[in-house]
């Protein structure tokens, strides 16, 4: 059984883990550990309750979060011609054809996010076996397989951001830096909540968000409330108003 170090120990002692936090509580509470000295990501994690074995309950989808993740994007394009010379300029880490499928084939995985022009797609669909189980599998539906590289290059690098169902319903996003200030962490956990809302299934039936946990890297589970899913900053603004006026009035 692993052993967690002394850090780890403290914080996970300093959180109530039978308690679901509000949102802004649960971030403080993340901001305060002394979990690692490099500055961690950030992660939510989403329990849904889909049945993904029926495809139409399966979640997939990209966003923009509006402060990034904090983290650089590589990013590998398959294209030719002018349009390799786009996704160049924009600011692709790799470029290629079937070269570059070759050297992925033999191992080459220092990219975060691929794309490719549609008619690259029969030298990329070669790859689906390494690409897909890594989640970056080229897909029209999040905008990755297009003719407009240049546009998708400098979204990808700008943080958008690919979310999508596991095996269990699960969704894991990373919603930026340790470093981040709160407000810039609330309101990027906001916007992944109201997209994750807006794109809930037809199908999906009965209680929709089970559990949402907030963590770091190297930090321990926060049980945020599920039940908070709209108005969040505005909520969450006034909160810390309303404790702010009671602490003057206790003073």
């Amino acid at each position: 059984m692993a052993r967690h170090g002394k850090n780890y120990r403290n914080a996970r002692a300093a959180i109530d883990r039978e308690r679901l936090y509000g949102p802004l509580e649960g971030i403080k509470a993340l901001k305060e550990m002394k979990t690692a000295s490099f500055d961690e990501t950030v992660e939510v994690h989403f329990h849904l309750g889909l049945n993904v074995r029926h495809a139409e309950q399966q979640l997939r989808g990209t966003l923009m979060l509006p402060h990034g993740t904090g983290r650089e994007v590589r990013i590998a394009v398959f294209a030719d011609g002018d349009k390799a010379r786009e996704a160049e300029q924009a600011g692709a880490d790799v470029v290629g054809t079937a070269d570059l499928a070759a050297k992925v084939e033999e191992g080459f995985d220092e990219f975060d996010v691929a794309i490719a022009t549609p008619d690259q797609m029969g030298v990329v669909g070669r790859l689906g076996r390494i690409l897909g189980p890594r989640g970056k599998m080229p897909n029209p539906k999040t905008g990755t397989v297009t003719f407009d590289v240049g546009k998708a290059v400098q979204d990808a690098k700008a943080g958008k951001l690919e979310y999508r169902t596991d095996r269990g319903a699960n969704v894991h996003v990373a919603i930026g830096k340790k470093s981040f200030d709160e407000r810039q962490l609330l309101e990027n956990y906001a916007t992944l909540v109201e997209e994750l809302v807006r794109a809930k299934p037809a199908a999906a039936k009965g209680r929709y968000i089970h559990a949402i946990t907030l963590t770091s890297t190297m930090g321990p589970g926060i049980h945020l409330d599920p039940g908070r899913t709209r108005n969040i900053v505005d909520e969450e603004e006034e909160s810390a108003v309303a404790d702010s006026s009671k602490e003057i009035i206790s003073a």
